[in-house]
C-alpha cells in the first residue's frame, strides 16, 4: 500500500531497513527550504491551535495549500485510504497496539477533518478567490465521499450522503458576519441536482436553529444571506423521470428520500416556515412577499400554513399590506380560505399615498384582479368605485389616465353598480350620504352616492383627463378598457407626448394683432417707453 504523507506530500521512504513516512526521512535529511505550498498544505491540514503564526497570510501560498489538499485527499477518498466508520480518538489509537495500517488510516482521517473545518473557515477569507477555491474544494470532498462513504451502510440500498462536511459548507454560506452574495451565486450551480437541493434545505434549517439560538439580536446579514440562499432553491413543477443526483450512485432506490419530489415538498415547506417564524428586518419583508405568489406558495406541501406569515405582515399596513394581500387571495382563490377581511383591508390601503408609492402599479393591478369576479356583493364594488373617485380628486393626471378607467371598468362588470352613475328616479340629495371614514365598506353607505367626482373631472386642465372622465356622459362600452398599459404610466412620459403633438392648425393667441415691439401709440407701454 503507498502512503502519503499530507505535511511534504511525497511518498514513503525506507530507512534504516523500515519503510515509513517521508516525513521522518525530511527531519534526517539536510535541511532545504521548505516549498510555500508544502508549508501552507502542513498548516492547513495539520492546524496547531497553540501556535495561530502558523496559518499562513499570503493568499497565494493559501490557494496553492487548497488545491494541494484538495488532490491529496481527493486521492485518499478514492483509494479508500481513509477509515471507515465510527472514528475513534486519535491518542488511543496512536498509544494503542493496532497495526500500522489502522494508526494511519485513523490518523489521516482526522487530518482529513482537520482539513475540511479548515476549508469551512476559508468560506469566510477577505478573498473571494480563496473562498471560491475553498468552495470547490469541500463540494469535490462531498462528492467523493458520498461516493465512497466513511460510514458503514446498516442494510443494503442504505442512502448515505456526507451530512457534516455539507454542514459545514452551508453554514460557512450562511455568516452571521458577512455579505456572501456573490458565493451563494456560484454556490447555485449545485442546487440543480437533487441530492444536494435536498440536503440544502435540511441544513439551512439547522443553521437557522443553531445561529438564531447563540445570538439573541441575529445579525441582518444573516437573514440576508439566508434569503438569498432560501430564494434560490427551486423544486421541478412535477415528478422528474430520472433523479439527478450530485453524488454518483451506481443504483438508486426507490426508498430513498431525496429521489420523490413529495418529500422535497416537505423539506421546501419547512425550511421556509423555519425562516419565516423569526422577526425579520422590514426589507426582507418586502423581499419575501414580492416571491411568495409565484415562488414560494406553488411549492409548499401545504401553502395554507402560511396564513399566519401573510396575516401578520398584512397587519403591519403600507405596501407590505398590499404584497401580502396577494399571497393571501391566492390562498382564497385556490386552497378555499376563509379570511372576510380580505376586501375590508383592501379598502383600507385605498388613501391619497397610493397613487404615489413605488408599487403604485402592482397595487392596481392586484386590485384589478381582486375585483375581477362577477359575484361580488354591489354594495362592495360601489364603495370600491366611490373611494377611488373621491380620491381622484387630489390625483396627479398621470394616476387619473389609469383610475378613471379602472372605475369603468368595474361600472362595466357590475351593471348593479351603474346607479352611481344613472338613477333615474332615485330622491334628489342634499348632501352625499357616502361616509369616506367609513372603514367598513359595507356600512359606507357608497351605493345610494353617485360619482358627481366623474363629473368634475371633466372640467380638468389636462385635455386626456377630461376626455377619460365624459366617457360616463354615453353608454359604457361592453368590452373592458385594458389598463395594463396605464400602470406604469408617468408625469414625464405625458409631458413628451404632449410636446410631440401637432396641431392641424396655428392657434391664435390675441384677437387684435400687435403693432410694433411696445404696441401701438396710444397704449400704456408706449406712453412709458421708447426705442431709441
Amino acid at each position: 500500500m503507498c502512503f502519503v504523507c499530507p505535511v511534504c506530500c511525497l511518498s514513503p521512504v525506507t530507512t534504516g531497513g523500515q519503510t515509513g513516512c517521508a516525513a521522518s526521512a525530511c527531519a534526517a535529511a539536510p535541511k532545504a527550504e521548505t516549498p510555500p505550498a508544502a508549508k501552507s498544505c502542513a498548516a492547513l491540514s495539520h492546524p496547531r491551535p497553540a501556535a495561530p503564526q502558523q496559518k499562513s497570510e499570503d493568499q497565494e501560498e493559501i490557494q496553492e495549500a487548497v488545491r494541494t489538499c484538495s488532490r491529496l485527499f481527493g486521492a485518499l477518498l478514492e483509494r479508500g485510504e481513509l477509515f471507515v466508520g465510527q472514528l475513534p480518538s486519535e491518542e488511543m489509537v496512536m498509544t494503542g497496539s493496532r497495526g500500522a495500517t489502522r494508526k494511519y488510516k485513523v490518523w489521516m482521517r482526522h487530518r482529513y477533518h482537520s482539513c475540511g473545518n479548515r476549508l469551512g473557515e476559508l468560506l469566510g477569507h477577505p478573498s473571494f478567490q480563496v473562498k471560491e477555491l475553498a468552495l470547490s474544494a469541500l463540494m469535490k470532498f462531498v462528492q467523493l465521499e458520498g461516493a465512497h462513504p466513511l460510514e458503514k451502510p446498516k442494510w443494503e440500498g442504505n442512502y448515505l450522503f456526507p451530512r457534516e462536511l455539507f454542514k459545514l459548507v452551508v453554514g460557512g454560506l450562511l455568516s452571521p458576519e458577512e455579505d456572501q452574495s456573490l458565493l451563494l451565486s456560484q454556490f447555485r450551480e449545485y442546487l440543480d441536482y437533487d441530492d444536494t437541493r435536498y440536503h440544502t434545505m435540511q441544513a439551512a434549517v439547522e443553521a437557522v436553529a443553531r445561529v438564531t439560538g447563540q445570538h439573541p439580536e441575529v445579525p441582518p446579514a444573516f437573514w440576508n444571506n439566508t434569503f438569498t440562499l432560501l430564494s434560490a432553491v427551486s423544486l421541478p413543477r412535477q415528478e422528474p423521470s430520472v433523479s439527478s443526483f450530485y453524488v454518483k450512485r451506481t443504483e438508486l432506490w426507490d426508498t430513498w428520500r431525496v429521489a420523490h419530489l413529495k418529500e422535497h415538498r416537505k423539506a421546501f415547506q419547512t425550511m421556509w416556515l423555519s425562516f419565516l417564524k423569526h422577526k425579520l428586518p422590514l426589507s426582507l419583508y418586502k423581499k419575501v412577499l414580492l416571491i411568495v405568489h409565484d415562488t414560494i406558495l406553488p411549492q409548499l406541501a401545504q401553502p395554507t400554513l402560511m396564513i399566519d406569515f401573510l396575516t401578520r405582515a398584512c397587519d403591519l399596513g403600507g405596501a407590505l399590506s398590499l404584497l401580502a394581500l396577494n399571497g393571501l387571495f391566492i390562498l382564497i382563490h385556490k386552497h378555499n380560505l376563509e379570511y372576510p377581511d380580505f376586501y375590508r383591508k383592501l379598502y383600507g390601503l385605498l388613501d391619497p399615498s397610493v397613487f404615489h408609492v413605488k408599487y403604485r402599479a402592482r397595487f392596481f393591478h392586484l386590485a384589478d384582479l381582486f375585483l375581477s369576479s362577477s359575484h361580488l356583493p354591489a354594495y362592495l364594488v360601489a364603495a370600491f368605485a366611490k373611494r377611488l373617485a373621491r380620491l381622484a380628486l387630489t390625483a396627479p393626471p398621470e394616476a387619473l389616465l389609469m383610475v378613471l378607467p379602472f372605475i369603468c371598468n368595474l361600472l362595466r362588470r357590475h351593471p348593479a353598480c351603474r346607479v352611481l352613475v344613472h338613477r333615474p328616479h332615485g330622491p334628489e340629495l342634499d348632501a352625499d350620504p357616502y361616509d369616506p371614514g367609513e372603514k367598513d365598506p359595507a356600512q359606507s353607505r357608497a351605493l345610494e352616492s353617485s360619482l358627481w367626482e366623474l363629473q368634475a373631472l371633466q372640467r380638468h386642465y389636462h385635455p386626456e383627463v377630461s376626455k377619460a372622465a365624459s366617457v360616463i356622459n354615453q353608454a359604457l362600452s361592453v368590452p373592458e378598457v385594458s389598463i395594463a398599459p396605464l400602470l406604469e404610466l408617468t408625469a414625464y412620459e405625458i409631458f413628451e407626448r404632449d410636446l410631440k403633438k401637432k396641431g392641424s392648425e396655428p392657434v391664435p393667441l390675441e384677437f387684435i394683432p400687435a403693432q410694433g415691439l411696445l404696441g401701438r401709440p396710444g397704449e400704456l407701454c408706449a406712453q412709458h417707453f421708447t426705442l431709441s
